[in-house]
């Protein structure tokens, strides 16, 4: 009873030296304040932050959200507050892209972080297969949180991509493609945390890119065929197809995934021979 009673009052001890602290620090700060200086009353509230050693609360209260896609690799994070602003989106498929951006070249210092996509007000980053969630998401928390309180820009000299624009020299077909694409198909991907960005059209192909969660997405395929290429040629009847167009580091990513599946395709195999019983011709030789 007496160690409990002890305990209670040396907890009310420190709760009073706490609120004495916080005391002497607004009486400082209010002798020194000078109302008509703006500058004081920005600097007023470091200062009681600090003199309260709370200066953490501020820049850890940001709430981040995670949503799945339908990739199994890629993971869309809501930090709560703006990314890139409504309708902009840009991709970093390789730390070589991530140049202009101190975000992305923060995200792909955490091992098997394999590539990042910045939304309207996600961020989408896939990982390499063999990497752990667990291990990934507790790293990208604390860097999204850390970045947007210390007030630096997401983009340095680089414009995201916008609604898809339409030019003086599209003809008609282009347009409504163009349109469609931005009202009723990227919105959709975006939700997704991907997106589809115009490439070009050509004797009644449509070509089309895939970013973020999408490019890499095992779905992609059939959400260009079933989905997109449906929809286009149910509107615009000179619609033919639709095809997924690659860039150079594309290509890299794309052959370097097919090459690990291949081996990993090999492992399974062995592994799958190894365990199978031998062959009844084989004991009797």
């Amino acid at each position: 009873m007496s160690r409990t009673i002890l305990t209670a009052f040396r907890n009310f001890q420190c709760n009073v030296k706490n609120v004495n602290r916080i005391t002497c620090s607004i009486a400082s700060f209010r002798q020194s304040f000078k109302p008509n200086d703006w500058k004081s009353s920005l600097l007023s509230k470091n200062y009681l932050l600090k003199s309260c050693n709370y200066p953490q609360i501020l820049s850890r209260s940001m709430f981040i959200q995670t949503q799945d896609t339908p990739n199994p690799d890629s993971l869309k994070f809501m930090p709560g507050v703006d990314v890139l602003g409504k309708g902009n989106t840009y991709d970093f498929p390789s730390v070589s892209a991530a140049h202009c951006s101190p975000l992305a070249k923060l995200l792909f210092r955490i091992e098997g972080v394999r590539s990042v996509f910045f939304g309207a007000d996600f961020i989408t980053i896939s990982k390499n297969e063999d990497a752990e969630w667990g291990i990934i998401k507790a790293e990208v928390f604390a860097i999204i949180m850390d970045f947007f309180a210390s007030g630096l820009p997401i983009l340095n000299e680089a414009t995201p991509n916008s609604d898809t624009q339409i030019n003086e020299d599209d003809d008609e077909i282009v347009m409504m493609i163009k349109e469609l694409l931005d009202s009723r198909i990227r919105p959709t991907v975006q939700e997704d945390g991907g997106d589809i960005i115009f490439m070009g059209y050509e004797e009644g192909v449509v070509k089309l890119k895939m970013q973020g969660s999408c490019s890499s997405c095992p779905s992609s395929i059939v959400t260009l065929k079933n989905g997109v290429q449906n929809m286009l040629q149910f509107y615009i009847p000179e619609v033919q197809a639709v095809e997924q167009v690659y860039d150079e580091v594309d290509k890299v990513v794309l052959s370097e995934f097919n090459k690990l599946e291949r081996n990993m395709k090999l492992k399974e195999q062995a592994t799958v021979n190894e365990a199978a019983p031998p062959n009844i011709e084989e004991k009797k030789s």
